[in-house]
């Protein structure tokens, strides 16, 4: 709370009584418990009531993780700073509202970073202008890795998704007090957590808990086999000298766990790759939503076609260069040779080479990190996101994010996560030497892409054709949509 900030007037929701902080137009309560202190392993249940009236001014612990060293560039307003574990009081949202609203839409976001890192408290998402615009916003906090999205014998599967069910929940019980209208909900989210949104669309327990989606780099792809991911269990339970079960999970220690994701996380640590010869993160990550549960009973893709989340109106997009964020700063895509780029693709598809030859592999002048990098934009994301949008049976518009970043010496371009700022009207987060949009980024184009988002939550509409056969696809810095032919990825990725 700054000095300006004046305490808001108290308000009643599920739990107790609050109070935020108010400068005058926007509304900020931090720090909401949405569920209980999460028992490990252990389905999310309501919070304890407190007495007398709560002063909603801090934002409260993460989840559990750990933020590693990132080069060039620094990770932390999209990320946060992490946490030891040791405030386990860290299933709470956060809520900005308009001063005066009175059933005002709500936009619920979904924080990214491989279902292993993030918080609803890095600063590139801050709410304030979403709440400017007249939305009230909400940011929410789940569980990650090993206790989020490992599926455990013994634990309920996808505790990660169930937790963001359960503040949806909160949301469409709570959200009236501080001015929001229940029935127009848009849930909205990037990376990892536009892969969450993008499988709860197809969730029959996220039936009537929003109208609308705004899917930033993420799709439905992104998913595996309980039986495949339990291999990882295994293999964590031997790296950690435990019994692969819950009871066995549970006495490991949050800092133990976070080593034992770092060791998981090399190329070479674990096979998860289907009886196609496929991994479907494409080693992002170890940790994703498993199907065959009651909350992904099957396939996001498949459920989609058969008209899953129809009524739900979908915003789906991608960057122009998503796989930018982790091989230009790195510098593989300038330094990698071609046998390292056809083994590290290969480790998740079965045709790698043959992908690198569509990407220019062995012409002239195309380094063997340049195919590899273009072939993963579309392979990991630009492709399966366009076939989700072909697959659901809904109402559909699609976008790409084309601005480039001059970061990274002008290379890092329209990298993954390079449209959030805009998004959210938070440029100067990310704004510097080391911020993911360099030094003077267009604020003129953040104005648009917010009003696109918060003209959307409020309408359920988007100013170009939607996606359908005729394959229209909005480009941000041209401020129009064209006709886009299919990808070369589409060869290579199964329908």
């Amino acid at each position: 709370m700054t000095i300006v900030d004046a305490l808001t007037e108290m308000i009643s929701i599920e739990g107790g009584d609050i109070r935020g902080s108010d400068d005058g137009s926007v509304r900020r309560y931090l720090g909401i418990p949405y569920a209980a202190p999460p028992a490990r392993f252990e389905l999310p249940c309501m919070p304890r009531p407190w007495n007398g009236v709560r002063d909603m001014d801090d934002p409260g612990p993460a989840a559990p993780h750990r933020i590693k060293a990132f080069p060039a560039i620094d990770p932390s307003p999209l990320i946060g700073h992490g946490s030891d574990g040791s405030d386990d009081d860290y299933l709470r949202l956060n809520v900005w509202a308009p001063r005066d609203a009175s059933a005002a839409p709500v936009m619920v976001f979904i924080h990214g970073g491989g279902f292993v890192v993030g918080s609803k408290d890095a600063a590139v998402h801050d709410g304030t202008a979403f709440a400017a615009s007249g939305v009230v916003c909400v940011a929410i906090n789940y569980r990650m890795g090993i206790d989020g999205f490992l599926p455990v014998p013994g634990a309920p599967t996808n505790l990660g998704l169930r937790d963001m069910l359960f503040a949806l929940g909160w949301v469409q019980r709570n959200i009236a007090a501080f001015g929001g209208d229940p029935s127009n909900v848009t849930v909205f989210g990037e990376s990892a957590g536009a892969m969450a949104i993008a499988d709860l669309v197809t969730s029959p327990l996220a039936e009537g808990l929003f109208a609308r989606a705004i899917i930033q780099s993420g799709h439905g792809a992104m998913v595996r086999e309980i039986d495949v991911a339990q291999r990882l269990v295994r293999k964590l339970a031997k790296l950690l000298r435990i019994a692969p079960d819950a009871d066995g999970f549970r006495s490991v220690s949050h800092a133990a766990a976070m080593d034992a994701i770092d060791k998981i996380a090399k190329p070479w640590a674990i096979d998860l790759r289907d009886k196609e010869g496929r991994e479907p993160v494409y080693g992002i990550s170890r940790f994703i939503p498993v199907y065959g549960d009651d909350v992904l009973p099957e396939k996001p893709i498949e459920a989609l076609r058969k008209g899953a989340g129809r009524d739900v109106e979908i915003v789906i997009g991608t960057n122009a260069e998503e796989m930018n964020l982790y091989f230009v700063p790195t510098g593989v895509r300038r330094k990698i040779g071609g046998l390292l780029a056809r083994w590290l693709l290969g480790r998740s598809h079965p045709q790698a080479k043959a992908a690198l030859l569509a990407y220019g592999y062995k012409q002239k002048g195309v380094r063997p990190g340049e195919a590899m990098t273009d072939a993963m934009n579309d392979l990991v994301f630009r492709w399966p996101a366009r076939q989700y949008a072909a697959a659901h049976q809904g109402r559909t518009w699609l976008y790409e994010f084309d601005w480039r970043s001059p970061a990274c010496d002008g290379e890092l371009g329209a990298c993954h996560g390079i449209e959030l700022p805009f998004v959210f009207k938070t440029l100067p987060s990310v704004t510097g030497p080391q911020g993911l949009a360099g030094m003077v980024p267009p604020q003129a184009l953040a104005d648009e892409v917010h009003d696109l988002w918060a003209g959307f939550a409020r309408t359920g509409a988007m100013p170009w054709s939607e996606f359908d056969d005729a394959r229209m696809v909005y480009q941000m810095t041209r401020g129009e949509a064209v006709h886009e032919p299919v990808l070369p990825a589409a060869a290579f990725v199964p329908e």
